[in-house]
């Protein structure tokens, strides 16, 4: 895959210690993405984005916050459904910074998001309430910036919702699989949030899948 050193950008989304085995919400596998995304950044792409979750303490997607809800019950927002996450990414913390082995070096923007203490935020765009703007699609935009890959974690949250607004936000959107992981939580009969997430983007939004030998860096 051919990528455009001017109007092609890569998303890192939320590449942090406690999306990764040994931290506060483990994503199954979440540390293989920094490899694969550094390869990404000294490879084809010049341009590059990352976003970080960035919790206050008592955040309200703290099962810890509602009394006798415990991780990943459901619950009913302000906002809407809201899924219950053990404490993490807490602002100052060291779980909470990018991951120390990522290149950072074409990192241009910084999105921090999640740090209002009543709404939670996925996407790297808006934050759940679907009404709050991060600013990253008119930077993009100001940029220059047409097409928009994405990387992190996780796949079946904030790449997913993170994708789904890119598309709103009218780009074009590809997600390198091989530099995502997601959660995996079971939604029915042998299914998963993953498998969700995937067929929505593609069939729903046109989201494109690749895999990172597809642009020769692996």
């Amino acid at each position: 895959m051919l990528v455009d050193p001017v109007t092609d950008v890569l998303l890192a989304v939320d590449v942090q210690p406690d999306f990764m085995p040994g931290g506060a919400l483990p994503v199954p596998g979440g540390d293989q993405v920094v490899p694969v995304i550094n390869r990404l950044l000294a490879g084809p792409f010049r341009h590059a984005v990352a976003t970080q979750d960035w919790h206050p303490p008592g955040h309200t997607s703290f099962a810890s916050a509602h009394p006798g809800r415990a991780p990943f019950e459901r619950i009913t927002a302000a906002h809407g459904p809201q899924t219950l996450w053990p404490d993490h990414c807490v602002q100052g913390t060291p779980g909470a910074a990018l991951h120390a082995g990522l290149d950072q070096s074409r990192i241009e923007l910084i999105i921090r998001k999640g740090f209002h203490p009543a709404v939670d935020s996925y996407s790297a765009f808006r934050e759940n309430d679907h009404a709050t703007s991060t600013g990253l699609d008119a930077w993009l935009r100001g940029r220059g910036f047409v097409r928009v890959f994405l990387a992190g974690l996780a796949t079946d949250y904030c790449v997913a919702w993170s994708a789904e607004d890119a598309v709103r936000a009218g780009f074009a959107v590809v997600v390198v699989e091989d530099a995502c992981r997601g959660i995996g939580l079971p939604s029915g009969p042998d299914r998963t949030t993953v498998d969700d997430a995937r067929d929505h983007l593609r069939h729903t939004h046109g989201v494109r899948f690749v895999a990172s030998t597809a642009f020769g860096v692996a």
